[in-house]
């Protein structure tokens, strides 16, 4: 019989520990699981208990409903909340979770059944298998709204599909969809929308049972190997971000988003 007991409370966040697996659910369905300050900094907080408990054997990120995250929002209602707190809040808190995931010793699994964009993107490629619904696309939206990415997908897409690939997603800001994406390298696997719950169950299965030491060091050394820039990108991010949060081009480009028209850029 499956045990599961609540392992931490946040708002818009779901986390539960079941037989060695602990599910990290963003929990915000009605936007697409726009992300929060408090939503990454609790997805750190987890990440951070789990590495510290001995019962979890694997990490499970995943979103609710159709989608796994449209990334930090830009509604009214976000850039509202956004106001009341410093411009560096939510950059530093994704920045932390991108860490946390990152320097976890147990595997961490993203399962992607829809919408990966902006720093729910840099979330989803943070994790060591990324297991994706055909239905699943990816984006690196930014420059949209006259932003730069962060949360590390500086360096984390580029590790994953190379630097021209990577430019072209954060340059042009295409949606790259679920197949595409696993012939670029940025997923583990793909499958039927239909089969996608059963498939993941046996990923997460088989790490569940799986070797812990040899699991840890294994994603230890890749991730020392190809993750050599992530804390250089998580500054250079961080600064650039930081100056174009204060830009004519990004109140232009999220008013645009907010009145569903064509951005009109003037920043030089």
């Amino acid at each position: 019989m499956k045990t599961t007991e609540t392992y931490a409370s946040v708002d818009d966040l779901s986390v539960t520990l079941t037989d060695g697996v602990l599910s990290v659910t963003l929990n915000r369905p009605d936007s697409l699981n726009s992300l929060t300050e408090a939503m990454l900094n609790g997805v750190a907080a987890a990440l951070q208990q789990g590495a510290d408990d001995p019962r979890v054997r694997v990490v499970r990120l995943g979103g609710a409903g159709r989608g796994f995250s449209s990334g930090a929002g830009i509604s009214a209602e976000d850039q509202a909340r956004k106001a009341a707190s410093s411009p560096a809040g939510v950059l530093d808190a994704a920045n932390r979770a991108v860490a946390a995931i990152v320097a976890c010793p147990r595997p961490v699994v993203a399962v992607v059944q829809g919408a990966a964009a902006g720093v729910g993107a840099s979330l989803a490629l943070a994790c060591d298998v990324v297991l994706a619904s055909e239905k699943a696309f990816f984006m690196l939206a930014f420059t949209k709204i006259g932003l730069m990415p962060d949360g590390g997908a500086s360096a984390l897409f580029a590790a994953a599909v190379g630097r021209i690939r990577a430019m072209r997603m954060a340059l042009l800001a295409e949606r790259i969809g679920a197949a595409e994406a696993y012939d670029w390298g940025l997923v583990t696997s793909v499958y039927p929308a239909d089969d996608f719950d059963a498939e993941v169950d046996k990923i997460i299965g088989t790490l569940v049972s799986g070797p812990a030491v040899s699991l840890r060091k294994t994603k230890q050394a890749i991730n020392a190997a190809t993750l050599t820039e992530l804390d250089g990108a998580f500054a250079r991010e961080r600064e650039g971000q930081l100056q174009l949060l204060v830009s004519d081009d990004f109140r232009e480009g999220t008013q645009a988003f907010q009145e569903r028209r064509p951005a009109k850029f003037s920043d030089s």
